[in-house]
């Protein structure tokens, strides 16, 4: 009788493949949060700005920045065996903002990143989130000359929720962009055990944030 070959070892468990988004104002550092904690070379659509762009975008506060998102940025994070993130960065101007509906599909979770020097950019995110029911962090970037602030000031500046959590990182660095993610995760887990319910401006979204514009 001829010998049978051996039966191929069973497959792997398939990891655990979540979407997150990355959201925040223009140059808050979206780009670079994604390029940072990405174990894959990230995906970018950046364009350069222009003298078109002029009075179109909002530049104050990011004179230096020359590119800008027009799409997507895209990268990919293993935080442990069995786990993946899948990250898209949102595009932060305005006249990009109809792509979000897009790239939120089928998202868990999002980080909305804050810049306090310019802490009302981030308001559409915020907005965005919270009318959606998407569950959110905030992770202050901390900006070179950047003052610091308690992150409970920060967390009454932007009127967001006492469980939502804020924390405080730099995006330059993978370790920091990693401890924002895995914040995330366990904020989403978290939710997954006990009722939703509105809260702070998940109530009143109706009437928007303060004469601002939010994404659709």
């Amino acid at each position: 009788m001829d010998p049978q070959p051996p039966e191929p070892a069973p497959d792997a468990a398939a990891p655990l493949v979540i979407k997150i988004l990355i959201a925040g104002g223009f140059g808050v550092g979206k780009t670079t949060l994604v390029g940072a904690v990405s174990d894959i070379q990230p995906l970018r659509t950046e364009a350069r700005l222009s003298d078109r762009s002029l009075g179109v975008d909002d530049t104050s506060g990011v004179d230096q920045k020359s590119t800008t998102t027009v799409a997507m940025d895209f990268g990919r994070i293993t935080l442990h065996d069995g786990l993946v993130l899948y990250l898209f960065g949102t595009p932060g101007q305005e006249r990009f903002w109809f792509m979000w509906d897009e790239l939120a599909s089928g998202a868990l979770g999002g980080v909305v990143l804050v810049d306090t020097r310019r802490l009302e950019e981030c308001f559409p995110a915020i907005d965005y989130f919270e009318r959606r029911r998407l569950p959110f962090i905030v992770a202050v970037n901390g900006f070179d000359g950047a003052a610091a602030h308690d992150a409970e000031k920060i967390r009454v500046a932007l009127d967001i929720a006492p469980d939502i959590p804020i924390v405080q990182c730099d995006v330059r660095e993978r370790s920091s962009g990693k401890h924002v993610l895995v914040t995330l995760v366990e904020h989403v887990l978290t939710l997954t055990t006990k009722p939703r319910r509105a809260t702070g401006r998940s109530a009143v979204l109706a009437t928007g944030r303060s004469g601002g514009c939010s994404p659709p």
